[in-house]
Formats: C-alpha cells, sequence, structure tokens
C-alpha cells in the first residue's frame, strides 16, 4: 500500500490569462504534471481576484496586460484577501513594471516564452516560499529610470488611458476636477508631455501605470 506522506504535496493553481489559446495551453500542459492542479482559469483580472476567494489557490498565475484589472493590480486585491502566492507573466516587460510588481509582493515574475518545464518549476519554488524573477527582466528593471511621478499622479494618469472625462476621472477617484487637473498638469510637466493623454502614454510605456 502506498503511505500518503510519501506522495508529492498537488498545487493548486489559479491561471488568469485573456488569451484563450494561451491560457488553454498552459492549463492543459500545467495539468500534466504530476505535482500541479489547475483549479481555476478565467480571462481577466477581476475575475481572477473573485474565483481566488472561491478557490483559495496555493499559487495564481497571472497575465501582466488584462482587461478590467491588469495582473499587477489582480495580484494586489487577491493578496490582500488571500493567503496565496503570485507569478505574473507577460510578453512585454516594461522597465517599471517589475518594481510595481514587487511592490504588490508578488512572488514570480517570469516572460511568456519561459518553457511549461521551467515555469512548473517557478511555481513549485513559489509555492515553497522562494522568489523567481527572470534575470533579463531584473537586469532590465535596475537600469531603468525611476519614476518621479506621485501616486496620485499616477491614478489620475491611468484613468486617462480611456476616454474618460476630468469629470469621471474625479468622480472614480473621489477628488474634485479641480484637484484632478491639478495632478495631471502636473505630471505633463514632470514628463514634458502637451496633453495628459501624451503623459499616460509615456508613464504606460515605462510600466510605471
Amino acid at each position: 500500500m502506498t503511505d500518503p506522506r510519501n506522495e508529492p504535496r498537488v498545487i493548486r493553481l489559479l491561471i488568469a490569462d485573456d488569451e484563450h489559446l494561451i491560457r488553454g495551453a498552459l492549463s492543459a500542459l500545467l495539468n500534466l504534471e504530476p505535482d500541479i492542479e489547475v483549479v481555476a482559469s478565467v480571462d481577466n483580472g477581476v475575475a481572477a481576484a473573485e474565483r481566488a476567494l472561491e478557490t483559495k489557490p496555493d499559487v495564481c498565475l497571472l497575465d501582466l496586460e488584462m482587461p478590467q484589472a491588469d495582473g499587477i493590480e489582480a495580484a494586489a486585491r487577491i493578496l490582500s484577501t488571500v493567503a496565496t502566492k503570485v507569478v505574473i507573466v507577460t510578453r512585454h516587460a516594461r522597465p517599471g513594471v517589475l518594481r510595481r510588481a514587487l511592490a504588490a509582493r508578488v512572488s514570480g515574475f517570469v516572460p511568456k516564452s519561459t518553457p511549461a518545464e521551467e515555469l512548473a518549476d517557478v511555481i513549485r519554488d513559489v509555492a515553497a516560499g522562494k522568489r523567481y524573477i527572470d534575470p533579463e527582466i531584473a537586469a532590465t528593471a535596475l537600469t531603468a529610470e525611476r519614476c518621479p511621478l506621485t501616486d496620485r499622479e499616477l491614478d489620475a494618469l491611468r484613468f486617462s488611458r480611456s476616454t474618460m472625462s476630468v469629470q469621471e476621472i474625479a468622480d472614480r477617484l473621489h477628488l474634485a476636477p479641480g484637484t484632478v487637473r491639478n495632478y495631471l498638469s502636473a505630471a505633463m510637466t514632470k514628463l514634458d508631455a502637451r496633453s495628459r493623454h501624451e503623459a499616460a502614454e509615456v508613464a504606460w510605456q515605462q510600466g510605471w501605470i
């Protein structure tokens, strides 16, 4: 008779990626690992936070760029309510994104080009309490320009990437429209941008939002 104490602990995994083919491939490949079980698979950051609260996974594998809430926003929501670990996967690692991820207490950060067997090892390491950052992403982050913007300026720019008006941004941030305009004006000055949309694009390209 097999002693259950000798069997490997099964790592319960949640996967969030808005690309159906990638999400399906990751689920299929990682489910082949004897010690990994995919317990949830979703296509956006908000659903990831909701399903994490329901399923209590050991590790959440989140795509960086997702609708409704990106991987880092989703990670912050998840880690505020669930005792789990988060690994971010990304196709394009913009310079400041790693700093945002580490500030959100993410445990792993890897490119989407990582082979499935290596990704499985990262998941195991993270589940065991270790941290893994892809060396190339780490090197890029070390040489990246530090963000000159305040948290409120970044909040205002984050919403400026959409078609929202200043009034709508103010409503979302629970601020007066004049205050939002001041934050946007300060951000534009610091980034030498001609409009709030241009400033938001610069901040996004740098990975600050």
